[in-house]
């Protein structure tokens, strides 16, 4: 039998198998005699990832000739009797709908456009496969099944609150992504910084970004002669502050990785709770004091201009209001 044949378990396994799951059963080929165990698994069930297979062999999934195996660096014999059991993972189960709660600002056939909380997750990764906002959307409609990545376009922090349109089919999603990687989309946020603002109230950052040399879990900004990164461009405007805390207008030009947070502490004002960028908690807040609260566009399918807005959340509003800072009516576009 050659690597790549696969066959159904007989009718002489002991235990009938989990309906559950699929059994795929091999017999290992001269040519992977002495092999390892991992190496080995990835050219007799080809078609998934070797890191799926890894987290079976680490569950014990695998047998080879009727002994489980649970070492990646096992060796394995030519004629051996291979049974994978392709049990369901966190990851292989994270595109599923959940009855979560959203705030739909607003909604047509088209689009959604919704204010997300901070705290959830956008999109199903490692450590948070599910309770997303991608598992929201399919709870929430069965049209964003059908639409890749339940329509959503572009993404915000877990722990940024604010507004995010969403596409509900495939055309206005693939309008959206061109408008904005056009940057024909207008977003803007509040932030809230430490220190006395610097320099005029009105102020353009034009810094790439890059990830920092130094420490690459985070975002920098980078000379790009030296290091990789991509051009950003932020204009900010002080709407009102004190000797401790600055309440700022964040317009974005570009959508890099971090990217306000970034320019706001390479201007010496790094955000309220942000620990990532040296801004350290204070006034309740525990999380980025970030909050995308206008975004506003052509709608893509009807030509019609949308804006659309949301007060800060309660923990923002109340450290404004700790610290007297006063934003009153949301503040336009730039």
């Amino acid at each position: 039998m050659n690597a790549s044949a696969l066959e159904a378990p007989g009718a002489e396994d002991d235990e009938a198998p989990d309906a559950s799951c699929e059994l795929r059963e091999a017999t290992v080929p001269a040519a992977l005699h002495q092999h390892r165990l991992d190496k080995a698994l990835a050219q007799l069930v080809p078609e998934f990832s070797r890191s799926y297979l890894q987290q079976l062999l680490a569950q014990g999934a695998v047998t080879v000739d009727g002994q489980t195996a649970g070492k990646p660096a096992q060796k394995v014999h030519a004629a051996s009797r291979v049974v994978v059991e392709m049990r369901p993972t966190q990851q292989s189960q994270a595109f599923k709908p959940e009855n979560l709660p959203l705030d739909v600002v607003h909604e047509d056939e088209h689009l959604l456009v919704v204010n997300k909380p901070a705290g959830l997750v956008v999109h199903p990764a490692p450590g948070n496969w599910s309770g997303t906002l991608l598992n929201a959307l399919l709870g929430r409609d069965a049209q964003a099944a059908q639409v890749p990545r339940a329509g959503i376009v572009h993404r915000l922090d877990k722990d940024t609150s604010g507004l995010m349109v969403v596409a509900r089919s495939r055309a206005a999603m693939d309008a959206l992504v061109r408008m904005i990687a056009a940057r024909e989309v207008s977003r803007q946020y509040l932030a809230l910084g430490w220190g006395a603002w610097r320099g005029p109230a009105q102020r353009r950052v034009e810094a790439a970004i890059g990830r920092d040399p130094r420490q690459r879990l985070r975002m920098a900004v980078v000379d790009l002669a030296l290091h990789p990164g991509k051009p950003a461009r932020t204009d900010f405007q002080l709407l009102d502050g004190t000797e401790q805390a600055c309440l700022v207008r964040c317009t974005l030009h570009t959508g890099r990785t971090h990217q306000i947070r970034v320019h706001m502490a390479s201007l010496g004002h790094p955000l309220v709770g942000d620990g990532l960028y040296g801004g350290a908690a204070g006034a309740g807040l525990q999380r980025q004091a970030l909050h995308a609260y206008r975004l506003a566009f052509m709608h893509p399918m009807t030509g019609q201009a949308l804006e659309c807005l949301a007060e800060p959340p309660p923990d923002m509003g109340a450290a404004c209001e700790m610290w007297g800072l006063r934003y009153n009516a949301l503040p336009g576009a730039a």
